[in-house]
């Protein structure tokens, strides 16, 4: 089987003056908070979504350890390694040219110690073509953001709800909703804006809890599940898209229900390869008469067999 390469070219979705779309960089995000432009932001694994994403204008494409869930097909994303994430980004970071990169550090892969989160988060960028990587957690993660970032490479914290804490938080839980956890949530804000982090994801917390954090970082917020007082936006695309069937978020809202459709057209064609509908003519490959006899003749057959 072989598909015939088309050639595509990105859209140019910016408003600016300039007709040619530049590269989205951290400082770019930066810009769009100070100017009060709200950052857009999906998720992406594969070649064909990124491609997909770029020429729709996306700022941001995180390349998520939800990979684990919605395309691995795990109960949760603990299971994700490395070298899963690593095999997704080289995937993404070939369809997708202008977005900002990101890759989502797995479990494991920072917590150990200072110096593999830095050897780790290195790796996103020298063999997987990322431009920055995220990882989840507050006070407890500060010295190695620190080190990351101080060997040149962006970070995007994360805070409220963080998927590789599940079992500590007993389920996919909203957090920061009792004072006292919305304040160390601030704190820690505060603490990863102090490390060098460039931005923060603020997932399942209360509304006026991220519109109140969003006001006081001078780095911008990225929400999922926080209302829309951050400075951006994300969703996991499979979810926006109508992909993974096993639960919705509440905070989700489905664009698309490719599921259904694609169980539609999957039914459709075995329903027309049972009644002999596909393939036809137009599908199929002709072969002059002339060679077809020639074949025949090669073979010592006459009997004109398949015809």
């Amino acid at each position: 089987m072989s598909t015939s390469p088309v050639q595509t070219k990105p859209m140019n979705t910016d408003s600016g003056p300039s007709p040619r779309r530049k590269k989205v960089t951290t400082l770019r995000l930066k810009e769009k908070k100070a100017r009060g432009e709200i950052i857009s932001m999906l998720t992406a694994y594969d070649y064909p979504t990124a491609l997909a994403l770029d020429q729709a204008g996306v700022d941001a494409i995180l390349v998520g350890d939800s990979l684990g869930m919605v395309v691995l097909g795990y109960e949760n994303t603990l299971p994700v390694t490395m070298e899963d994430m690593l095999h997704h980004c080289r995937a993404v970071a070939r369809g997708a040219k202008y977005p900002l990169l990101v890759g989502d550090m797995p479990f494991l892969s920072y917590q150990v110690s200072v110096q593999e989160a830095v050897r780790n988060a290195g790796r996103f960028l020298q063999e997987a073509g990322m431009d920055a990587v995220k990882l989840e957690g507050g006070r407890e993660r500060v010295d190695a953001i620190r080190a990351i970032v101080g060997a040149g490479i962006p970070v995007m914290g994360h805070l409220g709800l963080t998927p590789q804490s599940v079992n500590q938080f007993g389920g996919f839980r909203p957090q920061a909703r009792e004072a006292a956890a919305a304040h160390r949530l601030y704190e820690d804000a505060l603490l990863l804006q102090e490390a060098g982090c460039f931005s923060i994801v603020l997932e399942s917390v209360p509304t006026r809890l991220a519109r109140w954090i969003s006001a006081r970082l001078e780095i911008p917020t990225i929400g999922i599940g926080a209302g829309p007082g951050c400075d951006g936006q994300v969703l996991v695309t499979h979810d926006l898209l109508g992909l993974f069937e096993r639960f919705t978020p509440r905070f989700v809202k489905k664009y698309a229900d490719f599921h259904g459709q694609m169980q539609q057209a999957f039914q459709a064609y075995l329903a027309e390869i049972k009644a002999g509908i596909f393939p036809g003519p137009e599908h199929s490959i002709d072969m002059p008469d002339e060679e077809w006899a020639a074949f025949l003749a090669a073979l010592g057959d006459d009997s004109q067999a398949g015809e």
